[in-house]
């Protein structure tokens, strides 16, 4: 009873916390696009824009337990939608959202059918196909992606009454974005597929003999992380206003895995962390050395690895339980005061109240108390 008292207190002590925590963090994302200069906006709007593509293969890989290595090709498939819709048919932006995302969850349920039969190493060059040969295609596709050359549409303009500039009104559209799709897979990993799918992730046998299908859970894996990764393009595409077959080549798949395996795997937060990891340290490794920034960045990520193996969200999740717990106090021993000292009048009242022991017998030839002494005749 009294361990359940105090769960319910600690997590009574903990709402108001988390609450606190929230309130801060949005008022540090809304305020953001006034604090620092355009181009530092700009980078955080890119931070949310991959946060997004981040979203969708960490349900993939860490709460489903596959991999995909050509998760770039969906992110493409998505900007490459919204630029086509653009600028060969002149529709509005927001338009091109929900068909990119459409578009990308069934291309992503096609690309689910592999994983019926294949996992591990198998199942990642098949992904890692996807990814590779997209661009050859796009610039194949000249009359309708615009080849080697790309499509230059026009970006996402803010409206009148708004008031804000080009890069805060995009800022706060990526925001906005992020947030939903951050909130849709909270809901969807706590909901009935949710919970299959990571049945099925921990133990496929096991889920189906509770009932669990592995061939329709393995699928909406891949369709939903190819549905996060569309949207992410298609805002990707209102927010750079160009698009280019060299922008996606099967290094940007390999980046996006390192970022989300860097943030966490199988963290809800964790997507926010790897996206400013793929956002910052290659331009910060750049910085460093202009001849070799990938090595640069390639030992960033090992040495993360080593300080980190959970990822980023696991060593915040560590720190923070530490920072919970408080030392044990020891209680030192009471001083010997002259209050607490023991009282020798007592003692000695206490020592005489007390019976009398025997007397220990005398032995046979002892002489008697009193007797006189004994002379060499007697």
């Amino acid at each position: 009873m009294s361990t359940i008292v105090a769960t319910l207190a600690t997590d009574r002590a903990r709402r108001p916390r988390a609450a606190l925590t929230a309130l801060l963090a949005v008022a540090v994302a809304v305020g953001a696009p006034f604090y620092f200069a355009p181009f530092q906006v700009f980078q955080l709007t890119m931070v949310l824009v991959y946060a997004v593509a981040l979203a969708g293969l960490n349900l993939l890989v860490g709460f489903g337990g596959q991999i995909s290595l050509g998760h770039g090709a969906f992110f493409a498939a998505g900007a490459y939608t919204a630029a086509v819709m653009l600028d060969r048919y002149d529709t509005g932006h927001l338009a091109t959202l929900p068909v990119a995302a459409a578009g990308c969850f069934l291309l992503g349920l096609g690309f689910g059918v592999p994983a019926l039969r294949l996992r591990g190493l198998y199942l990642a060059l098949v992904t890692l196909s996807f990814a590779v040969f997209l661009p050859p295609l796009l610039k194949r596709l000249e009359p309708v992606t615009g080849g080697s050359m790309g499509l230059t549409v026009d970006k996402l303009q803010p409206p009148a009454w708004s008031g804000l500039a080009e890069d805060q009104w995009m800022y706060f559209v990526a925001l906005t974005v992020a947030a939903v799709a951050l909130l849709l897979a909270r809901n969807l990993l706590r909901s009935r597929a949710g919970r299959a799918l990571l049945a099925v992730r921990d133990n496929e046998s096991a889920a189906e003999v509770m009932g669990v299908r592995l061939s329709l859970h393995k699928t909406l894996a891949f369709a939903w992380s190819a549905l996060f990764a569309g949207v992410s393009g298609c805002v990707y595409t209102w927010v750079i206003g160009y698009v280019s077959p060299d922008s996606f080549s099967f290094v940007l798949s390999i980046t996006l895995l390192a970022g989300l395996v860097v943030g966490g795997l199988a963290s809800l937060y964790g997507p926010l962390l790897g996206a400013a990891f793929v956002m910052y340290v290659p331009s910060w490794a750049q910085d460093i050395s202009d001849a070799a920034p990938g090595v640069v960045f390639g030992l960033l990520i090992i040495v993360v690895m080593f300080v980190a193996p959970t990822g980023l969200a696991g060593l915040v999740g560590r720190l923070r339980s530490l920072a919970a717990r408080r030392p044990t106090r020891t209680t030192p021993a009471p001083d010997r005061t002259p209050e607490s000292a023991p009282d020798t009048d007592a003692t000695s009242a206490s020592e005489s109240s007390a019976p009398p022991t025997p007397a220990d017998p005398a032995p046979a030839d002892a002489e008697p108390v009193g007797a006189p002494p004994r002379t060499e005749k007697e």
